[in-house]
């Protein structure tokens, strides 16, 4: 009778009962709970969905470990270890069945999480698609992760292997994610991804080959009757590792959709967001609408507001960043639209390589036209209640306000063109007085 027909039944007993489905609904809720509390940084955001459930894997795979380790020592603690030593059944095929439905329920609980994650953030979905492409490596990379704990548990004559080996799992895989330097961490099934970088299209399988490699060689050297065959598993795992050190930051290049952008050219200056948001462009347009509307018929105005990765080009204004999610913009929405359209115009003000420090009365009197700062009112009255020098500033800010609110229509226009020239020509002398 061949392995797999020998371990065929029990193998689906296991699966059905048992610890191993205990195991897979602890990685789900554990994935579950983690996800939610930082949904705000993910939820919306295909990309940074899929980065959050990539990273995940640094507590997936020590968990898995873990489980397979007390998966492993199950018969040492029921004293039945003499007892199965006494079956028929061949030793790779009892670790086997003992083994693949932790790894099976665990994978099938990474998927579950990977899952809802996506459900969470299809509603809220802007630009860009769904990133499947790490989901099946990384699930399979916390089923192998099981084999060898497993093999761990077995070997350890001890309650407290489980939870070292998940502590040991954690370090490591932390210390070289975190690694600026070293080839090492291009090994590391955890490695820290951005949102903004996508594998090449071999990462994934390289990876498979080299994790399952190392965990199929450690079966087989456990169990297997011809230990010798844990080399060939062992020789993969020992090709795909030189590929992905040789290959390095090769493995991961940008996402293409950083560099395009969606534009509403209705407005002046017009707005651009980066494709990844363009759902977004409709919200962004409307939060600048008191901005663009008061600035119709101004000249020397940038071409528009743009969300470009290395900044804004000549002619351009920086569009005030949406990322990192989870502090501006949330689940598809600005936080505080005030303060979005309050800093956009700031950033008319100060293009380019001008200094920042040549802010004058004038600055603040435009700032306080087109998109005044949301918490003004509560700095003028800090400045009310200051000294002597602070009251004659607050004087002075309040008379170039009224000043340029009460020009007329075409008067004001024309201050404002004359203004943003000169801001263009970083001329803050040139800045016309109120």
């Amino acid at each position: 009778m061949s392995v797999v027909t020998a371990a065929k039944a029990p193998l689906l007993a296991e699966v059905r009962r048992g610890f191993a489905p205990w195991a897979g609904l602890t990685v789900l809720l554990t994935l579950g709970v983690t996800l939610a509390a930082s949904a705000d940084r993910w939820q919306g955001g295909w990309a940074e969905t899929a980065a959050q459930l990539h990273n995940a894997v640094l507590i997936t795979v020590p968990a898995a470990a873990a489980a397979g380790c007390w998966q492993g020592g199950r018969e040492r603690r029921r004293h039945t270890r003499e007892l199965w030593g006494t079956v028929v059944r061949p030793p790779l095929a009892r670790f086997l069945v003992s083994a693949l439905p932790t790894a099976l329920w665990v994978a099938a609980g990474y998927a579950g999480a990977v899952g809802l994650a996506l459900l969470a953030t299809w509603p809220y979905a802007l630009g860009d698609g769904p990133r499947p492409a790490l989901v099946p490596t990384d699930a399979f990379v916390s089923g192998a992760a099981v084999l060898v704990g497993h093999a761990v548990g077995r070997l350890v004559p001890s309650r407290l292997a489980a939870p070292l080996l998940a502590a040991a799992g954690y370090v490591g895989l932390g210390v070289t994610a975190a690694a600026h330097e070293g080839s090492g961490r291009y090994l590391n099934p955890a490695f820290s991804i951005m949102d903004t970088r996508v594998p090449v299209w071999w990462q994934p399988t390289a990876m498979a080959v080299w994790t399952g490699g190392l965990a199929g060689a450690a079966v087989l050297a456990y169990a297997a009757r011809r230990r010798w065959t844990a080399l060939l598993p062992l020789t993969a795992a020992a090709a795909a590792a030189v590929l992905l050190t040789q290959a390095g930051d090769g493995l991961w290049r940008t996402d293409p959709l950083v560099h395009r952008q969606v534009c509403d050219t209705s407005v002046t200056p017009a707005v651009c967001v980066n494709a990844r948001y363009a759902g977004a462009l409709p919200r962004l347009t409307e939060a600048l609408s008191g901005v663009t509307g008061k600035l119709k018929g101004v000249r020397n105005l940038p071409v528009r507001w743009a969300d470009r990765d290395g900044g804004p080009r000549e002619d351009e204004a920086q569009l005030p960043s949406l990322t990192p999610l989870g502090w501006s913009f949330v689940r598809g929405r600005l936080t505080d639209p005030g303060m979005f359209a309050w800093q956009a115009v700031g950033a008319l003000e100060l293009r380019g390589d001008c200094p920042d420090d040549a802010v004058s009365t004038a600055d603040e009197a435009v700032e306080n036209y087109l998109s005044p700062q949301p918490a003004q009112e509560d700095f003028d009255r800090l400045d009310a209640h200051g000294d002597a020098r602070a009251r004659a500033a607050l004087a002075e800010r309040r008379a170039a306000r009224a000043r340029l609110a009460a020009m007329g229509g075409a008067e004001r226009r024309t201050w404002l063109s004359a203004y943003f020239a000169a801001r263009a020509a970083c001329d803050a002398k040139g800045v016309p007085a109120l």
